[in-house]
């Protein structure tokens, strides 16, 4: 019976055919040359090809096939379609991982998988009834060889990077700096030039937002017109919706604007549609060193065998000198963060701006009052009515609140006493002892049934002692410390009075201030409360005494 047949209960299946391309500009791989491979094998086993997954510019080393945009979509869909089309191995997968995870989906899912070309051939899979073990055994075979080629791709990548990066104007590749685009470079290969002209559905040319955000930032001193901050830059730029730097590579590319970004240390990633502009990234801009043309990698200048650095465009946005003097203005308006003591907030992740719902932070320079302030800037974001207060007032105002709702509950530690049951360690051992049995009259010489004997008797005779352990449960035991909370925080520090507000829920919100020379706190324009929390990781079980006081 030929293979087509097999299909023939259930009428003509549907196949989606999968086209996958690292570089877009491979022709040996061209999505046309995957696209007629795959209608080839689809006419072999008589199935009707219903759509395409086309992933372009998607590496099969760094994305699983649940991962890429267009084929992840189909396969949390598996009721949609009846066979999956690739035109080779490598085309699918570049691991062993990435293989047995679709091996699982296709059996769970009842699906046939067709390789349309390959090292033998045309590779077709049904796993609707299974597959045998030898041929379990070619996939894990053609896995090893498209990871280990990978492997050899990726070495060979670096190592011509590396060599491409100490060339004078050749750019390798990948996103290029801000304000920049590559054009080919005569006699083959890529520089980069300034990116002058605006791209269609891009916004403004990057030279053009470059040249503002200097023009802005360093005002027009004849006219008496002062220079602006990066953070009021900042949110223009937002305000107007000309795309940030990442953003702007992405639509020049045709990809989605926005992605994942690191959150806070122990938070996860942030996904956001669009990047904004922030005062951070306006900095980093103007003094990175690659708009005077110079090629960096990792933060530093690329350097040739005198210590020159090496240029990756013969036309720089600006001059050496126009790049000093933005580095000038920047380190005169720059703040020395060396003093800030945000680490020793006692209100750091407490305290909120009531308009915008963002952490305040506390703003602690030389010779003048530590105040908390919305930092919304920060984000990219602006807040209608940014609030700030003094430092000592609201931390005075929140240990007074604080204290007042828990300060006379008495202190607990909770001992855990796991307990033992010796069941496992019997399991464990019973089965090292059976497999050290079947070792058994196997020894040649004396020596070595003299050293099989004693290993049977340890193990006999760390059973029976097993045997003999009673189990002992687990129990958990509530100690009074004799302290009550008000103790605990006369005698803790500022972090560990943070930790104990935090692990209470405390949250206070503040509203933005009148005009006046007020001489202590406005409570109206504050608000405090114990929130419920999450106290896995409580250690004094704050939420155990708050939950008793209720």
């Amino acid at each position: 019976m030929s293979y087509p047949a097999t299909f023939a209960a259930h009428g003509q299946p549907r196949a989606l055919s999968a086209i996958r391309l690292s570089v877009e500009t491979d022709e040996t791989t061209s999505p046309g040359r995957q696209r007629e491979a795959n209608e080839t094998a689809a006419a072999f086993v008589g199935a009707q090809i219903i759509a395409e997954a086309v992933d372009l510019g998607v590496s099969a080393s760094k994305t699983t096939p649940f991962e890429r945009p267009e084929l992840g979509s189909w396969l949390i869909r598996p009721d949609a379609f009846d066979v999956l089309l690739f035109w080779r191995f490598d085309r699918a997968v570049r691991s062993m991982a990435d293989m047995n995870a679709l091996v699982q989906w296709a059996r769970e899912n009842r699906k046939v998988i067709v390789f349309a070309e390959g090292p033998g051939g045309r590779l077709v899979l049904d796993f609707r009834n299974g597959v045998d073990l030898i041929t379990q055994l070619i996939l894990q075979i053609f896995a090893f060889a498209a990871e280990f080629e990978a492997q050899s791709i990726r070495e060979r990548v670096l190592g011509a990077q590396a060599a491409m990066r100490g060339m004078e104007l050749r750019w390798r590749g990948s996103r290029p700096p801000y304000g920049y685009i590559p054009v080919p470079l005569e006699g083959g290969g890529w520089t980069l030039a300034p990116a002058t002209e605006a791209v269609e559905g891009c916004g403004p040319a990057p030279v053009a937002v470059i040249e503002r955000i200097i023009r802005d930032l360093m005002g027009d001193p004849a006219r008496g017109v002062d220079g602006k901050t990066v953070t009021s830059i900042a949110e223009a730029l937002n305000a107007e919706e000309i795309p940030s730097p990442r953003d702007w590579w992405s639509l020049v590319k045709g990809r989605d604007t926005g992605g994942k970004t690191g959150g806070a240390k122990g938070q996860r990633a942030v996904s956001r549609k669009r990047f904004k502009w922030t005062p951070n990234v306006i900095t980093k801009l103007l003094r990175s060193h690659s708009l005077i043309g110079w090629k960096m990698h990792d933060g530093k200048p690329v350097r040739d065998s005198e210590g020159k650095p090496v240029m990756a465009t013969a036309e720089p946005i600006l001059t050496r000198a126009e790049f000093d003097v933005v580095g000038a203005l920047l380190d005169a308006r720059s703040i020395d963060n060396r003093e800030r003591k945000d680490t020793n907030a006692l209100l750091l992740g407490v305290i909120h701006c009531v308009s915008c719902g963002g952490r305040m932070y506390l703003n602690a320079q030389t010779g003048k009052t530590p105040t908390y302030k919305c930092n919304s800037h920060a984000r990219g974001d602006v807040c209608k009515a940014p609030a700030n207060v003094r430092g000592d007032w609201v931390d005075d105002y929140v240990t007074r609140e604080f204290l007042a709702s828990v300060g006379a509950l008495n202190v607990t530690r909770v001992v855990e006493n796991p307990g033992y049951d010796p069941a496992p360690e019997i399991a464990a051992t019973l089965a090292e002892f059976k497999e050290h049995q079947e070792q058994k009259g196997r020894q040649k010489s004396r020596s070595a049934r003299e050293e099989w004997q004693r290993r049977a008797d340890a193990l006999d005779a760390r059973l029976a002692e097993l045997e003999e352990t009673p189990k002992v449960e687990a129990r958990r035991e509530v100690i009074s410390t004799g302290r009550t909370y008000a103790d605990e925080w006369v005698d803790a520090d500022t972090a560990g009075k943070r930790r104990m507000l935090l692990d209470a829920g405390a949250h206070l919100t503040v509203k933005r201030g009148t005009r006046g020379g007020w001489r202590r706190l406005d409570e109206s324009r504050v608000a405090f409360a114990l929130r419920d929390t999450d106290h896995a990781d409580a250690g004094d079980f704050l939420a155990a005494a708050l939950a008793e006081a209720a």
